[in-house]
């Protein structure tokens, strides 16, 4: 076999629960991603099935996400949410009945929705256990993050939230999916030296890094990002192909950005009367998204009606052009590797779907090209199957990097967000105090800690400074950082000197859910 290409989508969002709140905001985002990414995938992971092609695809499905899918609550919200979207696709079937372009849209969405509804039921509402159900039939391999999506590199001057982060993300996954994972995606492909060692405790094989972070390595890799590296302790790590990356990613010359596709700022909730949609909107007092779009991204100058077709022939295209590129390299390789080489192609999930409308159909046309066509020059493959089927590879120690701007963690930590930190320091030690002063607890003590580590958890997501950096949300990530921290300290505060409230834990337990069971002495 010449060569490899291996697709990875990381799906992650932050966690956001506000049972104290019949609509919020910011819960949209899961709504959303669930509407336009995740059954979507689900659909066309079936369709591959039912076709019995080759494919075989990697999803990172974080911690954070699979808690929320599995939500009773937010999964009562969304099918809430997934009805008002059919009744108001059906409003905008009646209301643009005499004009031919809007009403083919209309019932464009209103027949999207309507079978996104038929996927959500047949499932029961657990896509966690869709996507197991495509593992355990050799489609996908699933992989994890760390358990709150907290940056690796900058809790390295505290190892036991680095080991925390890990080993929490770890137990989550056995708990969905049956079986500990065999790959991570570091948290915005971020690393610094030392992380591999928490990744071997935990049993994880492999990982991904940013393209600067394979060639920087000590000694230089053999070939370059087209082969693993193993880590010094036998974690592998896989660099991410920069040619696969700048023809999906850059603004420039990236496929999303061709004038046929549809546009994703162009939405009836900011041009149609307030009254019409404000029962639709995510936030009921201020315009927002409602998911119907009516044009397409058509260049400087007007906006011209979207036309599906146009942008499914696009997407067609787009899916032959990113083959015949790989197909490309792979011809330029074989005659320099003595090896078949793997191209890695990691991308964040919701690209597909959510930000580019017509990316599952790119991933569709893509498969289905790559195996009617092209199977004896190049073939989809999973990086945990590459290892399996070549398990000598070079060893190295990888550079310091991520896939953020300027390639290390300036999103992450710059005059916008460096408050956190010290902070989180103090959070992180005092956590540590609390494990190895309690490690036996049961009881009410026992939930204190539990609780004690979800807030510290949850305060560390990389979510926060993110958005303070891209001021998308501002103030609600600052709210939630300062609140998770405010709890963690209330929590320290009573298991050290006062008492733990127990009425005040339950509340706080009943809000931020997730990891049920974990385990404390991590930060020990």
């Amino acid at each position: 076999m010449p060569g490899y290409l291996s697709l990875v989508l990381h799906a992650h969002l932050p966690f956001v629960r506000h049972p104290e709140h019949e609509k919020f905001l910011e819960e949209s985002w899961l709504f959303e991603g669930i509407t336009e990414t995740y059954l979507p995938l689900i659909q066309i992971l079936n369709t591959w099935q039912r076709d019995k092609l080759e494919a075989r695809l990697t999803v990172s499905l974080s911690p954070t996400l699979c808690a929320m899918l599995l939500d009773k609550l937010l999964c009562e919200r969304y099918a809430r949410h997934l009805d008002g979207l059919i009744d108001l696709a059906e409003k905008e079937i009646h209301r643009t009945h005499w004009d031919r372009g809007f009403r083919d849209l209309a019932w464009m969405y209103h027949h999207k929705f309507t079978l996104a509804r038929e996927t959500w039921r047949y499932h029961d509402g657990n896509l966690v256990n869709a996507f197991r159900y495509f593992q355990d039939a050799g489609i996908l391999e699933i992989i994890t993050t760390a358990a709150t999506h907290g940056l690796l590199p900058l809790m390295a001057n505290h190892p036991p939230s680095v080991r925390a982060q890990i080993l929490t993300a770890r137990d989550h996954y056995n708990r969905c999916f049956g079986r500990d994972p065999c790959g991570i995606w570091l948290p915005e492909c971020a690393y610094a030296s030392g992380v591999e060692d928490y990744l071997q405790e935990a049993n994880i094989r492999w990982f991904i890094l940013d393209t600067h972070g394979i060639l920087h390595a000590t000694p230089r890799p053999r070939y370059s990002t087209f082969a693993p590296i193993f880590t010094p302790n036998g974690v592998a790590a896989f660099g991410r192909d920069f040619d696969s990356s700048r023809q999906v990613w850059s603004k420039h010359e990236g496929y999303p950005g061709d004038p046929r596709y549809r546009d994703f700022y162009r939405d009836i909730g900011f041009d149609l009367d307030f009254d019409y949609v404000k029962p639709h909107l995510p936030s009921p007092e201020n315009r927002g998204f409602t998911g119907i779009k009516y044009f397409r991204i058509t260049g400087k100058g007007e906006k011209q009606i979207y036309q599906r077709d146009a942008a499914l022939a696009a997407a067609s295209e787009h899916a032959r052009h990113f083959l015949d590129e790989r197909i490309a390299q792979i011809h330029k390789l074989e005659s320099i590797l003595d090896r078949p080489p793997i191209i890695v192609a990691p991308y964040d999930a919701e690209l597909f779907g959510h930000w580019w409308y017509e990316g599952p159909e790119f991933l569709d046309f893509l498969v289905r090209k790559l195996g009617h066509e092209q199977k004896k020059t190049i073939s989809l493959i999973t990086p945990g199957e590459y290892l399996r089927r070549h398990p000598t590879n070079q060893i190295a120690t990888p550079g310091a990097s991520s896939w953020g701007e300027e390639g290390y963690w300036r999103v992450w930590l710059n005059e916008s967000n460096e408050w956190i930190y010290p902070h989180l320091q103090v959070a992180q030690e005092r956590m540590t105090d609390l494990a190895r002063q309690f490690p036996d607890a049961t009881g009410l003590t026992a939930r204190a800690l539990r609780q004690a580590a979800r807030e510290l958890l949850l305060a560390q997501a990389s979510d926060w400074p993110f958005i303070l950096r891209a001021k998308t949300s501002p103030e609600y990530a600052r709210r939630r950082v300062k609140d998770h921290l405010l709890r963690f300290i209330a929590l320290h505060e009573q298991l050290t000197l006062t008492q733990v409230d127990e009425k005040w834990l339950a509340e706080i337990e009943s809000r931020d859910n997730l990891f049920p069971d974990v385990d404390w002495n991590y930060w020990k």
